[in-house]
């Protein structure tokens, strides 16, 4: 569907929708209002857990390497520099893919409306705010699109003028992806109310720190009287106290946080590692990890955690940023995960040597990746002395020693 087409279907859905003010958009779209959106944003500012879990899967994607290609090979466009360096004219690359990112683990849901110029060109991506917009479905044609709740109105956007990066979702709920938060409500409100429990307790029991004994009962104003010779003798002497005859002084021992605490910790930091789709470990929790590198560690976080959202953001970009004519001369868009894989300098050069030796890589290519400039003859492939094709005859083969040529017949 072009431009044209979309324009003209959203002027009959708003026509439409015009001669029926008193009634909602249930004749015209299929979904309703979410129920999810409120009270998020304090929820995340009010657990550190989940801040953590949030900051650490917003960061990895904006820190990822984002290029435009054509059979491999970099290409450098408008678009392409729209897309790795300025979206609009307010954020870097980074600060649009942090908050994209952020909107999603946070609502379900992040939202990117596309701008355009002269001649159909895209010429900024504005984030919007994803409690004001709502996917609804038309009923006539089938078609998804998005109602925006602005300050002037409400406006309908056609799904491929928006980039919708979501979590799950399911039937019921349309294309709206479901909040990590809000699946997480339960254990929120256990790990809050554990934790005031356990404050109220250590207050209390700062208040409460000896115990004193007497052989004989006293009266009311005498106890008074000595709780207070108690109180001045001990903070004109520094806290020393002095045991009198007939007097015995406890000390009470308390743990001012119950281990309990620490517990519960731990089950809300498996708990959200688990709803974020991610490793513990990556939470603080080193109970359990069995990691013998952190290239084992990073290969978990990056093959179970960031393939699917970057593959996400890569069809959006290439379904809705490109044309079908730009797609089939091998145009697309592509996060560089390699960046998350390169191991410890051992491993890495162990690796590079490999796939130099292999005609793999070209010299160049690993210098570029260990940001080195590039040196002469470093742009071609090369392959190891001692390797050659099967077919190669034994003629050729420049290792081969005259005794052995002799045995071979040569």
């Amino acid at each position: 569907m072009n431009l044209w087409q979309r324009t003209k279907m959203a002027w009959k859905v708003i026509r439409n929708k015009a001669t029926q003010v008193d009634e909602n958009f249930s004749k015209w779209f299929r979904g309703g209002r979410s129920i999810f959106l409120s009270g998020n944003n304090s929820k995340l500012a009010s657990n550190e857990t989940i801040f953590a879990a949030v900051s650490r899967l917003s960061n990895s994607m904006a820190t990822l390497p984002l290029k435009f290609f054509k059979e491999f090979s970099p290409v450098y466009t408008e678009l392409s520099d729209l897309i790795s360096n300025s979206p609009n004219n307010n954020m870097t690359s980074f600060d649009f893919i942090r908050i994209l990112e952020t909107h999603r683990n946070v609502h379900g849901n992040g939202y990117a409306l596309k701008m355009y110029g002269r001649h159909y060109s895209v010429t900024s991506l504005v984030i919007l705010d994803p409690t004001c917009v709502e996917p609804v479905v038309e009923q006539e044609t089938g078609e998804l699109w998005y109602e925006i709740n602005g300050e002037k109105g409400r406006y309908y956007v056609h799904n491929l003028d928006m980039i919708h990066i979501k979590h799950i979702h399911t039937t019921q709920n349309g294309y709206k992806g479901i909040s990590p938060i809000d699946v997480l409500r339960n254990t929120i409100d256990f790990d809050r109310e554990v934790r005031e429990f356990s404050l109220s307790q250590m207050e209390g029991g700062i208040h409460a720190s000896f115990i004193l004994k007497y052989a004989a009962h006293i009266g009311k104003e005498k106890k008074a009287e000595i709780l207070e010779n108690f109180k001045s003798f001990y903070k004109d002497n520094g806290g020393v106290l002095i045991q009198e005859s007939g007097v015995e002084i406890d000390p009470i021992t308390r743990n001012f946080i119950d281990t309990k605490v620490f517990e519960v910790e731990k089950i809300t930091r498996t708990r959200v590692a688990t709803v974020f789709n991610m490793p513990v470990s990556m939470l603080g929790e080193t109970d359990g990890a069995s990691y013998s590198s952190m290239e084992q560690m990073s290969l978990e976080f990056v093959t179970y955690t960031l393939l699917p959202i970057v593959r996400q953001y890569e069809q959006e970009f290439n379904r809705k940023l490109l044309t079908p004519q730009e797609r089939q001369r091998g145009l697309y868009f592509k996060f560089n995960l390699s960046a998350l894989l390169r191991g410890d300098t051992s491993t890495r050069g162990e690796f590079y040597f490999k796939m130099v030796r292999s005609g793999v890589f070209k010299p160049n290519e690993i210098r570029a990746w260990e940001e080195l400039p590039p040196e002469v003859g470093g742009e071609k492939l090369y392959i190891s002395g001692d390797l050659y094709p099967i077919d190669t005859p034994p003629s050729e083969r420049k290792g081969v020693k005259a005794s052995e040529q002799e045995v071979l017949g040569i």
